[in-house]
C-alpha cells in the first residue's frame, strides 16, 4: 500500500504569508489612521489669535484643544511639508472643526486678519468730548487727552491755539487695538489735510480766507446748522457779515468761550456780554479758533455759500424758528419781525 504525499505548502512561506498579510493591515491601518486626522475634528468656529512670540507648535496645541484639528502633531508635520511652518503671521485666523486638516494648515499659511477697533468720530463734537468716545472704544482716554491736547501736532494750530480743535476729521476710523494715542490723532490730522487740497484752498484765499479762518467758520456753521442743507445759507449770512464789518453774533461762540455747552447759555446772567476771545457778540471778526471739529459738509459749505436772498438782496440775519424753519433777512428790521412772529 502506497502512503500519499502531501502537497502543501512548507510552514516557511505560510509564515512569510502571514507576515506579508500582517504588514498588509499594518499599512492599511495606518493609512486608514492618517486619513482620519487629515479629516474634520469637529469642533465649532473659533478665531485664533496669534500674538508676537507664539510658535507654530504652541499654535497646534491650541487648536487640538478647540476642537479644530485631530491631532497637533498632524497639522505641523503638514505645514513642514508644505514649507509654511514659519508662514504664522501676528493677527486673526478665523477656522473652523468643520475644515479638514489641509483647509486648516492652509489657512494659517495665508494672510491674518488684523484686528480692529471701530471710532466714530460725529460732525461738530469738541476737543473735550473725544477722549470718553475712545475710552468708551478701549483706548487709554487719558493718554488721548494728551495727544488732542498737544497742539504742536499740526501745523495750523502749533502757536495759535492749547489743542488740536478744528482739525480732527469727523468720521468712523478703523484702528488696532493698542495703537498708539500719537498716531490715531496724526490719522485723524491726515484726513483733515485731505480736504485742504490746492483747489479748495485757493477758494477759500478767493474769499479772503486762510485754511484756519475756514475751518474756524465752517466750525460756527456746524453748531449752527440743523442739518446740512441750512449749512451755505448760513455760511453765506457770516460771510457776509464778515465784510461788512458786522459782529457775528454766534451764540455757539460765547458757549465755547465761557466752557459751555449751548443749551448751558444764560441770557439774564450776562452770558452773552462777557468777553473772551472767542465771543462773536463783544469783538468783532472770526472767534480766537476753531469752537468743534467740522466735516466736511460744513467745509464744503463755505467754498460754496449762498449769499443772496430771492430777490437779489444780501443775506445778513438768520434764525431758527419753532416750525423747524430757518429765516433769513437783510435788513434788521425784518429780522425782528420774523423773530416775533416764528418765535
Amino acid at each position: 500500500m502506497t502512503r500519499l504525499q502531501g502537497q502543501g505548502m512548507p510552514l516557511w512561506g505560510k509564515l512569510l504569508l502571514g507576515l506579508v498579510a500582517l504588514l498588509l493591515l499594518a499599512a492599511l491601518a495606518a493609512f486608514l489612521y492618517v486619513r482620519s486626522l487629515m479629516a474634520p475634528a469637529g469642533g465649532g468656529p473659533y478665531t485664533l489669535e496669534v500674538k508676537p512670540g507664539d510658535s507654530l507648535p504652541s499654535v497646534a496645541r491650541t487648536l487640538e484643544q478647540r476642537g479644530i484639528v485631530k491631532n497637533a502633531d498632524a497639522l505641523r508635520f503638514v505645514m513642514r511639508q508644505n514649507g509654511t511652518a514659519g508662514s504664522l503671521k501676528e493677527g486673526l485666523y478665523d477656522l473652523s472643526g468643520q475644515m479638514t486638516l489641509a483647509q486648516v494648515a492652509d489657512k494659517l499659511a495665508g494672510p491674518a486678519r488684523i484686528p480692529t477697533v471701530n471710532v466714530t468720530i460725529p460732525e461738530g463734537r469738541r476737543i473735550k468730548d473725544l477722549p470718553a468716545i475712545f475710552a468708551k472704544a478701549g483706548f487709554d482716554g487719558a493718554a488721548m487727552r494728551a495727544a488732542l491736547n498737544d497742539a504742536s501736532m499740526s501745523p495750523y494750530t502749533k502757536g495759535k491755539q492749547p489743542n488740536l480743535e478744528g482739525f480732527v476729521f469727523p468720521a468712523t476710523y478703523e484702528f488696532r487695538p493698542k495703537e498708539t494715542p500719537v498716531k490715531i490723532v496724526q490719522s485723524m490730522l491726515d484726513r483733515m489735510e485731505t480736504e485742504f487740497t490746492p483747489a479748495n484752498v485757493a477758494r477759500a484765499k478767493a474769499l479772503g480766507l486762510g485754511v484756519r479762518d475756514w475751518v474756524i467758520l465752517a466750525s460756527m456753521v456746524q453748531a449752527e446748522a440743523a442739518n446740512d442743507a441750512e449749512m451755505p445759507v448760513i455760511a453765506g449770512v457770516f460771510l457776509n457779515r464778515l465784510r461788512d464789518g458786522i459782529a457775528l453774533g454766534s451764540d455757539p461762540t460765547v458757549a465755547y468761550g465761557l466752557g459751555k455747552d449751548l443749551p448751558e447759555l444764560d441770557r439774564s446772567a450776562g452770558d452773552f456780554t462777557k468777553d473772551t476771545p472767542y465771543s462773536t457778540y463783544t469783538r468783532q471778526g472770526l472767534p480766537a479758533g476753531p469752537i468743534n471739529n467740522p466735516g466736511q459738509a460744513a467745509l464744503g459749505s463755505i467754498l460754496a455759500p449762498k449769499r443772496q436772498l430771492g430777490d437779489g438782496r444780501d443775506a445778513l440775519y438768520f434764525l431758527h424758528a419753532r416750525d423747524g424753519k430757518i429765516y433769513v433777512n437783510h435788513t434788521y428790521a425784518e429780522h425782528l419781525r420774523d423773530n416775533a412772529i416764528h418765535r
